[in-house]
C-alpha cells in the first residue's frame, strides 16, 4: 500500500461518485492523502490495520441509521473500538429507536453501498435528510480516516477540515454524542 497526496493521476477505472469526492475536496482547497486497497469490508482486521498504519489515521465506523418508521435518518461516526448502543445514541440524538437502515436507503440518500458509508457521502444528500452524529472521540483526533464513497480507497483528512470547511460548504451541522 502506498500513500498518495491528493486525487489519482489516472481516473481510468474510478467511479463517478469517487471522483466527485476528489473534485469537491479540491474545490475547497482541502489537503488530503489517499491510499488504494482491496475492498475494505471490516471482515479482514489485518487489512484495516494496514490501512490505518499506512494512512497514519484511524478509520471510524460510519453507521447509517433510521428510526422505526424510516422517516428520520442519521449517520453515526464512531471509533471502531466503541460499541453502538441504540438506546444510548437514540436518547442523545432525541430520536426514537434508531437501528441500522436498509442498504437501499443508504444508496438513495448518500450514494454509498454497505461498507463504504462515509461522511463524504453527505455531499450527495442534497435534501439534507441525514443528520450527522459524531462521537466526541472522533472530534478529538487530528485526522479523520474515511472512504471516498467507495471501499477500495481511503482518505486521511484533517478533522478540522471535515468539521469546518467541508460541512460548511454543504450547509450542514452535526450533533456530538458519546458512545461507550
Amino acid at each position: 500500500m502506498q500513500l498518495y497526496k491528493g486525487r489519482p493521476e489516472d481516473e481510468e477505472g474510478r467511479s463517478e461518485k469517487e471522483m466527485r469526492v476528489y473534485d469537491f475536496l479540491d474545490s475547497l482547497g482541502t489537503e488530503y492523502f489517499r491510499i488504494d486497497h482491496a475492498p475494505a469490508t471490516g471482515e479482514d482486521p489485518g487489512l484495516m490495520d494496514e490501512i490505518e498504519r499506512t494512512l497514519d489515521a484511524r478509520i471510524c465506523n460510519n453507521l447509517f441509521l433510521a428510526n422505526r418508521q424510516r422517516t428520520e435518518f442519521c449517520m453515526l461516526m464512531i471509533p471502531s473500538h466503541k460499541r453502538f448502543r441504540s438506546s444510548d445514541i437514540s436518547k442523545q440524538a432525541g430520536r426514537s429507536r434508531l437501528h441500522f437502515a436498509e442498504p437501499e436507503y443508504m444508496q438513495e440518500m448518500i450514494d454509498c453501498a454497505p461498507g463504504s458509508a462515509s461522511v463524504m457521502g453527505l455531499m450527495n444528500d442534497t435534501e439534507k435528510r441525514v443528520q450527522l452524529l459524531v462521537d466526541e472521540d472522533v472530534l478529538n483526533s487530528e485526522y479523520i480516516g474515511c472512504h471516498p464513497c467507495i471501499n477500495t480507497s481511503s482518505l486521511r483528512i484533517r478533522t478540522e477540515d471535515v468539521f469546518g470547511a467541508f460541512l460548511k460548504a454543504l450547509g450542514r451541522d452535526f450533533m456530538t454524542v458519546r458512545a461507550e
